[in-house]
């Protein structure tokens, strides 16, 4: 069943605030073998005019995609997770993310469109700092395959 286009548009309220510590900003620039110094040093992120270290591109990841867990969990839009697999992301940035920041997140359906039988939908993700400047702004796409038989 094709989901309700009606939802394109839809905003869902903003998360509660994620912390971004130089821990978490660390562990991460590990786990994808990204070894920039201004990851995991103040003193290189400082030279680099940065208050604190910053995070890689893709760290934001983790919280724009738990943000769109109230989109994929809205019952009203039907949406068959166990069918759903990851199509895009990308990410535009307006400053980096940094140790420190208190970041929230506000989800907004984009777009929905139906291709050879699999619902796609697309999802963007506005970040923002405590003080509520714009951080970053992700755009996530998922695909639900359609059910065999359809």
């Amino acid at each position: 069943m094709a989901l309700d286009q009606s939802f394109v548009g839809r905003t869902y309220p903003p998360t509660a605030p994620y912390e971004v510590g130089r821990e978490k900003i660390r562990e991460f620039a590990e786990a994808v073998g990204d070894e920039n110094p201004a990851y995991t040093d103040p003193e290189a992120a400082k030279a680099l005019g940065h208050p604190d270290v910053i995070a890689p591109p893709t760290f934001v990841f983790a919280i724009t995609f738990k943000a769109a867990g109230v989109v994929i969990q809205d019952p009203q839009l039907g949406l068959d997770y166990s069918r759903v697999v990851h199509g895009d992301q990308k990410f535009a940035y307006r400053r980096p993310v940094r140790a420190g920041d208190r970041l929230t997140v506000t989800s907004t359906i984009e777009a929905i469109k139906s291709l050879a039988g699999n619902d796609i939908l697309d999802i963007r993700g506005e970040v923002h700092d405590e003080a509520g400047e714009h951080v970053v702004t992700a755009f996530t796409k998922l695909v639900a395959r359609a059910a065999e038989g359809e």
